[in-house]
């Protein structure tokens, strides 16, 4: 799209949070979508944070801004909607769309979308995950710049920034420029009911245009059937170095999957597990572990964590293993953290560090610098940790 040269009039910027989005993360739920899926979060204990994740993009916006100009105006949802968030982040907001629901729906934020950009907003921010992503991508397709803010449990799509704070300096970029500059990107969901059972159907369900920047998140890439041999090598290198009677906290993927399996283990694919690593093998704690699973496990102390990036991403925490929380992060150590890459998953991220969102910016910084990662038997490779 050619570049547009902008009216030096005070830009308008939407909001829309999804204040259900990321429910089921930490509880081992692995998105809300679905009848009922909500409700049972809550009932398990899970606290909303879209709201909290949108507000950070507010304020890292308004610390970006140019201290000479006047602050976009911003529209928004009522209550949890997005009204939630601007009160938070201290924003004057114009609320739409009267009284925010009891229950919200997809229906919801559809809506919203269309009137945002009805009303000619500059770029539509929205909190959520990829179902929000594709939601309003039925409703404006490519008709307004959008941009998101990561809040979901599994986030695949192109459209989002890197971290809340992340969206908050690309916007801050783009509306405070001389020019705007977009990209188109793909929207992509998966299946929930399929990913719950380990079964991973990403479906393109459209492009946004997205400002460009350099902290954009890039979509999520399979792990190509060729890593085979490179897993089987890491998942020997990981059985050697076992120590018995420590337990492990297992996250999601195919490398996990295949180390599990050489020591016997059946392990879910897209969940968080727990193994007991014994002088002959191991054995399964926890199948499918929440977050109060692995607080419970990580409180009798001897216990280390084995994660593996998402492929094209690069994320170790924050995306699709959220029962991981930063509490068990912190009980565990940053020492006891083993870190798995095929060559293959580490070239594609370009020279690009791993990255961490946590939701705790403490932690992040914590867990930056470099880390060894194996990456096949008696391999190793040094990469940098940076904060999303």
């Amino acid at each position: 799209m050619p570049d547009v040269v902008v009216d030096p009039a005070i830009p308008r910027l939407g909001l829309i949070v999804n204040p259900i989005a990321g429910l089921g993360g930490r509880v081992g739920l692995k998105g809300t979508d679905g009848e009922g899926v909500a409700a049972r979060a809550l009932e398990l204990g899970a606290e909303p944070r879209s709201m909290g994740r949108a507000a950070a993009a507010l304020l890292r916006l308004a610390a970006t801004w140019p201290v000479d100009r006047a602050r976009p105006l911003l529209s928004c949802g009522s209550g949890d909607l997005g009204e939630t968030a601007a009160r938070a982040a201290d924003w004057e907001c114009s609320v739409i769309g009267g009284a925010a629901p009891t229950t919200t729906t997809a229906d919801d934020t559809r809506r919203l979308a269309i009137t945002l950009a009805g009303e000619g907003v500059d770029v539509l921010l929205f909190a959520g995950g990829d179902g929000t992503a594709r939601d309003i991508s039925e409703a404006v397709g490519d008709t307004v710049p959008v941009l998101g803010i990561p809040a979901g449990v599994k986030i695949q799509s192109a459209v989002f920034a890197t971290s809340p704070g992340a969206a908050g300096e690309v916007t801050a970029d783009f509306l405070a420029g001389s020019t705007r500059r977009t990209t188109e990107r793909e929207v992509l969901d998966l299946d929930e009911e399929a990913y719950r059972n380990g079964d991973i159907r990403p479906r393109l369900h459209g492009l946004m245009r997205v400002p460009e920047g350099r902290l954009l998140q890039s979509r999520k890439a399979p792990t190509p059937a060729s890593d085979g041999s490179a897993m089987a090598g890491i998942a020997a290198e990981v059985e050697a170095l076992l120590e018995p009677g420590r337990r492990y906290i297992l996250g999601p993927g195919t490398t996990t999957r295949a180390m599990a399996r050489r020591l016997g283990v059946d392990k879910t694919l897209v969940g968080v597990d727990v193994i007991l690593a014994e002088a002959d093998g191991a054995h399964l704690l926890i199948s499918d572990a929440a977050e109060q699973d692995l607080r419970a496990v990580v409180s009798e102390g001897q216990t280390s964590i084995v994660v593996t990036p998402i492929g094209g991403q690069g994320f170790l925490f924050g995306r699709g293993n959220q029962p991981i929380s930063p509490e068990v992060i912190r009980a565990v150590g940053r020492d006891r953290i083993v870190v798995l890459a095929t060559p293959t998953k580490l070239a594609d991220l370009a020279g690009h560090p791993l990255l961490v969102d946590t939701g705790d910016d403490a932690l992040d910084e914590e867990l930056c610098g470099h880390i060894r990662v194996i990456t096949g038997h008696r391999e190793r490779a040094i990469v940098r940790i940076d904060k999303a």
